[in-house]
């Protein structure tokens, strides 16, 4: 039995799609906060369990069976992430769960720039004390945060962000894909996994001349003082923390943590991972 957590999600539903194309359904069950949205998976016979990070004992329930946990990790920050995942790998524990696997992220390390890496690498922490076998996935930085940071910029031309550093910019559909094959047995990582990165790391310059290509229209790339940054996404709402976590992605590209392109998701996957290039024009196209 596979366990898949967080399976309504981006990247979980998508690993799910994919696990089902290498297992049978009834290996697979899913630990969902409402299970009403995972109707579709019972349908095709995946076991659906309602299970949620802030109720310990819907975990060891929504856990119970399995040989492989897949452990998709939050979309929070700081202590509330790092509780979150103590609260499912110690449920796993009491579940007899055989390994965790979990969605980690390249640059993951406790003096890392940015929030979330350092959330990743005090939960490897916490897998490592299990004394469990366990596997954190490096992901790549996900393409879509830089979709998300240009799409203000589609109609403006103008990509007016703070200074970066080469970014090593990767799809969800070829994580989910890697992630599959893993879960699947047809690879095996003890512990961190090499990053999993798309096949290029790129910084904004380098993007504004990716967009420029694809549409035929100029794109500009501005720099903005990281100040002007944060005063701006505070006007247009984003809360103090949302804001200062926003600009830590561009203090740690400009750090260097994101810069690393590796061959392993290729492996993984049997082909070259899709391009920012393509990622770009599939999003700008719908």
């Amino acid at each position: 039995m596979i366990i898949v957590t967080g399976a309504t999600g981006k990247l979980g539903r998508r690993t799910v799609e994919r696990l089902l194309q290498r297992v049978p359904a009834d290996r697979v069950g899913v630990s969902v906060r409402d299970p009403r949205k995972a109707q579709d998976l019972a349908d095709r016979g995946v076991r659906v369990r309602q299970g949620n990070f802030d109720d310990p004992a819907s975990l060891v329930h929504s856990f119970e069976g399995a040989e492989q946990l897949l452990l998709v990790s939050l979309d929070r920050t700081g202590r509330e992430c790092v509780s979150g995942h103590r609260a499912a790998i110690d449920a796993a524990v009491r579940a007899g769960v055989g390994r965790i696997l979990y969605t980690s992220q390249m640059g993951a390390a406790h003096d890392a720039r940015f929030q979330a890496c350092r959330d990743h690498a005090q939960t490897e922490d916490l897998l490592r004390a299990t004394g469990l076998p366990w596997t954190a996935l490096r992901n790549g930085f996900y393409a879509s945060s830089a979709l998300q940071f240009l799409e203000p910029t589609r109609h403006t031309g103008d990509i007016a962000l703070p200074a970066d550093g080469p970014v090593a910019w990767t799809g969800h559909d070829d994580l989910a894909e890697a992630t599959a094959v893993i879960l699947a047995g047809e690879a095996r990582f003890e512990g961190p996994t090499p990053p999993l990165t798309g096949p290029a790391a790129l910084d904004f310059d380098t993007v504004a001349q990716i967009a420029t290509q694809t549409t035929g229209r100029p794109f500009t790339r501005t720099v903005l003082p990281d100040d002007t940054f944060r005063e701006q996404a505070l006007a247009h709402g984003a809360p103090a923390p949302i804001a200062d976590l926003m600009l830590s992605i561009f203090t740690a590209a400009r750090n260097g943590e994101f810069t690393a392109v590796d061959s392993t998701l290729a492996e993984l996957i049997g082909r070259e991972p899709t391009t920012f290039r393509t990622q770009l024009e599939r999003a700008w196209a719908e």
